[in-house]
């Protein structure tokens, strides 16, 4: 009889703890998480290169792939469990030429298409630059932005994060309901900037608020490249840190300062405050603050690093003995948007006697693309002699292709974006050519290809301000004003389309309006373009 009773006992305590299973189920099943959507285009694209961007350039990710680009939405971090992530098309590209029209449907059609797909969304995390050119289009983040508006509605919260070089229009800002940007450059902290806007917008949507109730938004006359303001120095370095305790107020979501893209000819390419929040008197005077001290302080940005011509930099990194001297060749910055493939900078070099014996002092120069002459080196092998042109396919407006003649020393595959990557050894000089272009930063990048840039008497990169690896790298440094599509001599780029009066273009042009305007909120997104 015991034996029936504690067996009668056991299946009511099945039945009872499955029952709690049930509604415990049920009650999980009642918390409702967000459905947030990922999207981003992003490019830094010159329009005073003759270059041009093609939609392969862009590696776009679809899907799973795009949780890769971001650490903290891994699969086991808090902010992936906070959401139901649905993400779409993210594609960014390396700086460059003007965004081919072709190239820019088909990516943003792709976005469009995925959204609709999955709609509705109570957010949308989205992830642009904030400076990409298109043939025949103005402001195509503006642009963008409006469309995924028009599939996602105008409920849906979209956070949009930005690099602190790109273009704020009134667009994109009245369809942007969080916005922030990096505030640092060099852009150390690029992921932490991405991360606050996907904490913001999980916040807005947990607590209830949803859309802000304010944006201030304030044009600031300004155009300034990237190397003259980096937060390293002053006085960049205090009005940037202005930006995140400005944030800490009651009633203020975020706040940002963009520099803007010097390198592109269009009505929004200029610098912005903005600030998002409820309180709208604190709201304003924070932006307007911001916008104040950033004019005040503008004839006080400098080069972050001393600058020269070529000739001189060449004459004073012969004569250090600090190693590695490292000359920035700006004018052609792939970086920022030039073409890469501007020869004239290397034609100056191996035209140098010092540079014509193989004792002369080392030199690595990153770097040219060649793809005959890497076509050549594959074929004859390490070793062997080489001999094609070399560069200016695509900018030879200083230069034409260079025939460059030498040792073959490396040869290596698969890398992301240069492909295939060969080094040439002319004299004392080593040569990296590449398939398609490529930017230098990082000591692997050299590495990998058997140089040693650390005991390298010089190293010439096509860059603009060091990024930090290069910079911590650096014996000395010194700025190259060569030329190129990202030219840092702005008044002969020869702006048109810009809003003008400009500083420093226009510098004696008077004190400008820097009164918050108060963006519309985003319920009103087909009124206004």
């Amino acid at each position: 009889m015991s034996v029936l009773k504690n067996l009668i006992s056991c299946v009511l305590l099945l039945i009872l703890a499955g029952s709690c299973r049930e509604n415990e189920g049920k009650e999980v099943a009642e918390i409702k998480l967000p459905r947030i959507a990922i999207a981003g285009l992003a490019i830094e694209s010159s329009t005073f290169s003759p270059a041009r961007t093609h939609e392969e350039a862009f590696h776009a990710r679809v899907a799973e792939d795009v949780f890769s680009f971001y650490p903290f939405l891994d699969k086991d971090s808090l902010n992936r469990k906070r959401a139901l992530w649905i993400p779409t098309l993210r594609a960014h590209a390396l700086p460059g030429g003007m965004v081919t029209r072709e190239a820019y449907e088909s990516l943003v059609s792709k976005t469009l298409d995925r959204l609709a797909k999955n709609k509705p969304y109570d957010g949308l995390f989205f992830d642009i630059h904030g400076a990409m050119s298109v043939e025949g289009l103005q402001d195509p983040e503006g642009d963008f932005i409006l469309r995924v508006r028009e599939i996602v509605g105008k409920e849906t919260l979209i956070s949009t994060s930005m690099d602190l070089h790109g273009n704020v229009s009134r667009r994109l800002a009245q369809n942007s309901d969080l916005i922030t940007c990096y505030r640092m450059a060099p852009h150390e902290d690029a992921l932490e900037s991405k991360k606050r806007a996907v904490n913001n917008l999980l916040d807005r949507l947990e607590n209830g608020k949803g859309k802000p109730a304010y944006k201030a938004w304030i044009p600031v006359p300004i155009l300034l490249p990237g190397e003259k303001t980096s937060t390293r120095i002053e006085p960049g370095k205090s009005l940037y840190a202005k930006v995140a305790p400005a944030t800490l107020d009651k009633g203020i979501v975020d706040a940002a300062i963009w520099i803007g893209y010097a390198w592109a000819d269009e009505p929004r390419n200029h610098a912005v405050v903005m600030v998002t929040g409820d309180d709208k008197h604190k709201v304003g005077q924070t932006a307007e603050d911001l916008a104040s001290h950033f004019w005040e302080v503008r004839s006080e940005f400098e080069f972050v690093a001393p600058t020269a011509t070529l000739e001189e930099s060449l004459d004073m990194a012969i004569a250090s003995k600090k190693v590695p001297f490292i000359i920035s060749d700006m004018g052609d910055n792939p970086t920022a948007g030039g073409a890469g493939d501007v020869s004239w900078t290397l034609k100056e070099i191996l035209e140098r006697s010092e540079f014509k014996s193989e004792k002369g002092p080392s030199l690595i120069y990153a770097s040219i693309p060649g793809p005959k002459l890497v076509e050549e080196a594959v074929k004859a092998g390490i070793g062997a002699e080489v001999e094609a042109f070399v560069g200016a396919e695509i900018d030879d407006r200083f230069a034409p292709p260079l025939l460059l003649s030498g040792t073959i020393e490396a040869i290596v595959h698969g890398d992301t974006h240069a492909e295939t990557e060969v080094v040439v050894k002319v004299g004392s000089v080593h040569v990296i050519v590449t398939k398609k272009r490529k930017p230098y930063h990082k000591e692997a990048d050299f590495t990998n290809l058997g140089l040693n840039p650390r005991n390298t008497d010089i190293v010439v990169v096509k860059i603009g301000y060091l990024v930090p690896e290069l910079y911590d790298m650096r014996g000395d440094w010194i700025m190259a004003l060569t030329p190129g599509g990202v030219d840092q001599d702005l008044e002969r780029l020869g702006y048109k389309n810009i809003l003008r009066p400009m500083y420093p273009l226009d510098k004696d042009m008077p004190d400008p309006d820097l009164k918050a305007v108060f963006i519309p909120l985003s319920d009103d997104f087909h009124k206004h373009e």
